[in-house]
């Protein structure tokens, strides 16, 4: 089996719900995921939007998501460090956690949420950007996992 990133709001390709975005409740939505590979020590998840004007968008950066856990609830808060000791960086918004997405209006944008299952725990404390997680994990990745979510405003 393959690894896979599920979510139970939206299917793979289509319209990411209102609650998720700038213009709802702003909250993460429900991720899970299945089949990691073995040697599993960590995970990391960053969103982003490659479609914004500026180039691509940053939304959500998480990681030392520990090897046991199969998902991320939805309104997962935005702290530095939760319970289970996953770290959360900061988005384009200039925030920490997620910023949902909020495109200008016109054509829909695309929303990759890109799961990375890695044979390590990344050394980095919270509040690293995209750039840093993706240096940090270099060489470390073991497996890859993406889901793909459209929102647009008129």
């Amino acid at each position: 089996m393959a690894f896979m990133l599920k979510c139970s709001a939206f299917e793979p390709g289509s319209l990411i719900g209102r609650a998720y975005t700038c213009d709802g409740r702003d909250i993460t939505p429900p991720l899970r995921w299945e089949n990691p590979p073995s040697g599993t020590r960590s995970f990391a998840l960053v969103c982003e939007d490659p479609d914004a004007p500026m180039g691509t968008w940053v939304h959500w950066v998480i990681y030392n998501i520990p090897a046991t856990a199969r998902e991320l609830p939805e309104g997962f808060p935005p702290r530095e460090k939760s319970p289970d000791g996953s770290l959360q960086g900061q988005n384009d918004f200039g925030r920490l956690g997620y910023g949902g997405p909020c495109p200008p209006r016109g054509k829909p944008h695309r929303y990759f949420f890109r799961l990375y299952a890695l044979d390590s725990v990344p050394g980095l404390g919270p509040g690293a950007t995209r750039k840093a997680l993706l240096k940090a994990i270099e060489g470390h990745v073991l497996a890859q996992a993406e889901l793909m979510g459209t929102y647009g405003r008129s």
